[in-house]
């Protein structure tokens, strides 16, 4: 006799794929990569617009990415994008970085994300994994100053080199407190 919680869960499991086809797929995704690598090395696990999402630390993401990369099964030969991220106000976890893998084989999309403290930016280089994240770390490098350890030429490549500050981190007000010529009593200035 069949269990009726089991029939339910494989019953609700159906009606999800067939409402959103990601989901499942998403989920076999997740599946693997805890399988791989265990339920703790994931957190903050979320599908915004239907992307798989984890947050990873620093020390696992090179490992992480290069399993992915020589996996038969998720077959993530693809870097699409690396991007650096600033929340100054996640205390500790002031800086990141974004990865997003892509399976051209499967058509499947993951992103993954790591956090780390402003005051040390170091982070493992993959451009012993995938050629195409040279540039991306040295853009990231440029703008938010994160330090792609092994990178064989971390150097600035759009801001000239001797600039001594970091333009996409948040260190400076959007607006000039000193302007009188933005004195609009009618809008609350």
């Amino acid at each position: 006799m069949a269990d009726p919680i089991e029939e339910s869960a494989a019953a609700q499991a159906t009606a999800v794929a067939q409402e959103d086809p990601n989901k499942l797929t998403n989920a076999k995704i997740l599946s693997k990569l805890q399988e791989l690598f265990g339920e703790a090395s994931f957190t903050d696990v979320e599908e915004p617009y239907g992307l798989l999402t984890a947050t990873t630390t620093r020390e696992r993401i090179h490992d992480i990415i290069q399993t992915l990369a020589s996996e038969q099964e998720l077959k993530m030969h693809f870097l699409t994008t690396m991007c650096g991220i600033h929340y100054p106000e996640n205390e500790g976890q002031e800086l990141g970085m974004i990865y997003h893998l892509h399976s051209l084989v499967n058509n499947v999309r993951l992103r993954l994300k790591i956090f780390f403290p402003i005051a040390d930016p170091v982070v493992p280089t993959l451009t012993d994994v995938y050629a195409t994240a040279n540039w991306m770390e040295r853009e990231a490098y440029d703008f938010y100053g994160i330090i792609f350890q092994g990178h064989p030429n971390l150097i600035r490549i759009l801001n000239v080199e001797d600039m001594d500050y970091h333009p996409m981190r948040r260190e400076y007000p959007l607006e000039d407190g000193t302007r009188e010529d933005k004195t609009d009593l009618f809008f609350g200035r």
